[in-house]
């Protein structure tokens, strides 16, 4: 039998659910980051974050036992759309509007190592990121999610439209507007 991390995600389904519990363990590491990442984003707190990431997976589990998911060859895309619904309910049962930040704590742009650029280089850097970070809190929220979604959890424009309930157009147009305000807004940071 071949490695399982060599198999897609719709063959470690069917063998998750012929009782291979292996085989949820490669999905779940394979898609971890993105997960979690696209949660963090949306919730912007580090605990939260962590209970609602297994609260998304628990739902997945019991969405394949029941024999539920019909999304074949759509794993991810499903995943996030399940995440993403997760936030959405808690923060209406918190009543609460989510807002899509980066979290201070968590710097998704700075993931690369920096152990080889100088201290000014550093600080030149930690300052373009406070400063990219800044301006994409100040964006619409349709349009934060979009860029998000697209730049940090690396999703395609169908992925993100099936993920926010719109068409593909729109998901375009979103990263349109939310790109050119953001090159905006940074024009006029510049100009003060």
């Amino acid at each position: 039998m071949k490695n399982l991390y060599n198999l897609d995600d719709q063959e470690l389904i069917s063998l998750y659910l012929n009782g291979n519990s292996f085989a949820f363990d490669c999905l779940l590491t394979r898609h971890r980051d993105k997960v979690f990442t696209c949660i963090q984003l949306l919730v912007r707190d580090s605990n939260l974050s962590e209970d609602l990431f297994q609260d998304v997976f628990i739902k997945v589990i019991q969405t394949l036992r029941a024999g539920r998911y019909n999304e074949e060859g759509k794993f991810l895309p499903w995943v996030l759309r399940i995440a993403r619904n997760i936030c959405m309910d808690h923060f209406r049962k918190e009543k609460n509007i989510p807002l899509v930040k980066l979290a201070e704590d968590y710097d998704v742009i700075g993931q690369f190592s920096c152990q080889e650029l100088f201290v000014e280089e550093r600080m030149v850097k930690n300052e373009s990121h406070a400063l990219i970070r800044e301006l994409i809190d100040q964006l619409p929220e349709d349009q934060r999610e979009v860029i998000i979604l697209r730049h940090f959890a690396n999703l395609s424009f169908k992925e993100i439209a099936k993920l926010t309930n719109c068409n593909i157009n729109t998901a375009l147009g979103r990263m349109r507007y939310g790109l050119l305000n953001l090159r905006k807004k940074h024009n006029e940071m510049e100009a003060a």
